[in-house]
């Protein structure tokens, strides 16, 4: 896998190539003011009742919400409780001083909320977390465990077993790469994460409310959700940007540094010249279509609105059969909506299959590529009409958000 690093005007962009085609692609736009996994220091402002939540000043200039169900605090022993036992405000008032993380990106945009509903107050929570490579540092947490989203038996079993070496190591989430990786390098990068983490609580003080510590950027979750690809190269056209690389994979992914490449373009000054030198700069326009093409002829149809996105399967002049096609769509549909980066309801339209035996082997391949995604994604079965539905917990705006702003400026 190659790993392109690009900018335009202020924007950073990283995609992730394998054989040619896009497999991911991660955009931080200038205009971004509150970026997932950003660590602030907040004032509570005001207490809703009616949602039981907190709206907290972030940093004088933008506002977060943090419902009960995102409120940790600890007691007088140490413990470590959730909310939600007691209404969020008697536990807080206004004018209280607390540690927050964003669970959502905020990204201002033109036009109100009656046509954009991801232009919402981003959500917090006070359980945070430092991410790394092969691990996620929780702040709240006495144990080590692995990832959620790794549902196959045998690399469970295999991360257990390699727990029981992370005796030094405590508060961390194995994530899926931590499986072809060495004791030592996870001891190594769980300790550089608890170091980070105390050196960020000692800025919590004061009661000015203030950014502490911005969250990953386009590079690091690109080089993150990719940990368990081999990589080849990571090409880079400037030097900051590569001293920035050469810096972060020092401490998170040493066997990286020697993978850093400087590219030299003549046409370096343009616009996305290394996306342009590589010929990627069509396979990104094209998700921007509702269409996209499968090899054997069929094609999906993506339409996104307010409450869901819809996608549609058909078959066109393909002769294979319906499971074929589904499970070519399976595949297609999970890199779409990780590149468009689309998120909460998705309902599926699959060609029609009366056999229950097909449908289970739809099911058992859609699971099978939905593991491979970064992001949260949970499949909720066949509803009555025949429709698969799935739900994506995404981390920053969908694409078309992040590009509106660039195409704008």
């Amino acid at each position: 896998m190659d790993i392109l690093i690009e900018e335009l005007e202020g924007s950073l962009w990283a995609a992730a190539l394998q054989s040619g085609r896009l497999e991911g692609l991660e955009v931080d736009p200038i205009h971004e003011e509150v970026r997932w996994g950003s660590i602030y220091w907040a004032k509570v402002k005001t207490i809703d009742k009616a949602m039981d939540a907190l709206f907290v000043d972030l940093d004088g200039d933008n506002t977060g919400i943090l419902y009960n169900s995102d409120v940790r605090w600890t007691d007088a022993k140490g413990k470590v409780h959730k909310g939600g036992s007691e209404a969020i405000g008697k536990r807080f008032k206004a004018g209280d001083m607390i540690a927050v993380q964003a669970k959502t990106a905020y990204l201002p945009m033109d036009h109100d909320d009656m046509t954009s509903p991801e232009n919402k107050t981003p959500q917090m929570s006070m359980d945070i977390t430092l991410p790394g490579r092969y691990l996620i540092y929780c702040a709240n947490m006495d144990c080590n465990r692995i990832s959620q989203r790794i549902r196959d038996k045998k690399l469970r079993k295999l991360l257990h077993k390699m727990m029981d070496n992370l005796e030094d190591m405590q508060g961390c989430i194995l994530r899926m790469a931590a499986a072809d990786t060495q004791s030592d390098m996870l001891i190594r990068e769980g300790k550089i994460l608890k170091g980070a983490w105390e050196e960020i609580q000692t800025y919590f003080e004061g009661n000015k409310p203030q950014l502490i510590a911005l969250g990953p950027d386009a590079i690091q979750r690109t080089l993150s959700d990719q940990a368990d690809q081999t990589i080849d190269r990571i090409e880079i056209v400037t030097m900051d940007h590569y001293k920035y690389v050469e810096e972060w994979c020092s401490i998170f992914a040493p066997d990286l540094v020697t993978k850093i490449e400087p590219v030299e373009l003549d046409n370096a000054s343009e616009d996305l010249a290394l996306f342009n030198e590589r010929d990627i700069i069509g396979q990104i326009e094209d998700l921007f279509s509702p269409y996209a093409i499968l090899p054997s002829g069929g094609n999906i149809i993506i339409q996104g609105t307010a409450a869901l996105t819809a996608i549609d399967i058909n078959k066109g002049g393909c002769k294979d059969s319906n499971l074929g096609v589904n499970i070519e769509a399976a595949k297609e549909i999970a890199r779409q909506l990780r590149l468009r980066n689309c998120g909460g309801i998705v309902v599926i339209d699959f060609l029609k299959s009366q056999n229950k035996k097909d449908q289970g082997k739809l099911i058992a391949a859609l699971e099978d590529v939905m593991n491979t995604d970064p992001c949260t994604v949970q499949i909720h079965g066949i509803t009555a009409l025949g429709l698969i539905e799935i739900t994506r917990k995404r981390r920053t705006p969908p694409l078309i958000d992040r590009f509106q702003g660039i195409l704008s400026e």
